[in-house]
């Protein structure tokens, strides 16, 4: 990156060979959203008489075969000594996080993102899915911008994303609000530190990390989800840099 005046660099592109890419030691937040393969024990939708169908289905590529164990090597080389890695999973892939992660880091954790407004349980059969998990891993002297012992608990609360912010077109099954990811991106990293988000989707950790004066590099292979994320990102720099003139 030879303009160190820039911004973001988002791609259209496997994120397996991107990573080979990038030199040791160069990203201050590794923060990503990847595949939790849940979409096999999918009941499919629920029919509802009078009103349309609940979807209770994954998008197709959450079927193919994720495996956290082939990234963790080229994750902690790319990440700074200062560095986070924060990777939003599920209860099935949390303990492959763990073994891959635990033993390279000084100190692993999680976060729990509690959904105020779950898909309700129809047949009242079971608990309510209202809750992702996020693994958290850093070495000592990591960047950590602790704010107070009652903002510090490792559960981040908030509804779903929905409204004007929820892409129609194309709608990503698992976009999350940009209210929790800027909160994240505060804690574990710093203005002009560089977030890398591999799985980008439809961008939402680009735009949160605009907003808050980072950097990004973010690659998504699907080239709708892309076309969408970067169209969001961009505005969202613009945005930011007309502010900033403007002041």
């Amino acid at each position: 990156m030879k303009d160190q005046n820039w911004r973001k660099r988002v791609l259209n592109a496997d994120s397996r060979e991107i990573l080979k890419l990038i030199p040791d030691n160069a990203i201050d937040f590794i923060f990503t959203d990847p595949p939790y393969n849940l979409a096999r024990h999918s009941t499919g939708n629920i029919s509802l008489l009078g009103r349309s169908a609940i979807n209770n289905d994954l998008a197709e590529w959450d079927l193919i075969e994720f495996n956290p164990e082939e990234w963790v090597e080229d994750f902690v080389r790319i990440l700074k000594p200062s560095g986070n890695l924060f990777v939003f999973t599920s209860f099935n892939q949390i303990g492959r996080w763990f073994n891959g992660l635990d033993h390279k880091f000084d100190t692993s954790n999680f976060m729990v993102w509690h959904k105020t407004n779950p898909t309700p349980k129809i047949y009242k059969a079971g608990f309510l899915n209202s809750c992702e998990m996020v693994f958290t891993c850093w070495n000592k002297h990591h960047t950590w911008n602790f704010t107070t012992q009652d903002q510090m608990h490792n559960f981040i609360e908030s509804p779903i994303c929905s409204g004007p912010e929820r892409l129609k077109h194309p709608k990503h099954p698992t976009q999350k609000p940009i209210s929790i990811l800027k909160r994240m991106i505060e804690i574990a990293s710093n203005e002009d530190d560089i977030v890398f988000d591999p799985f980008m989707g439809v961008g939402s950790i680009g735009v949160a990390a605009m907003q808050l004066n980072r950097r990004f590099i973010g690659v998504e292979i699907d080239p709708e989800y892309y076309r969408a994320g970067k169209k969001r990102i961009e505005y969202e720099l613009a945005t930011m840099m007309k502010k900033s003139k403007d002041k």
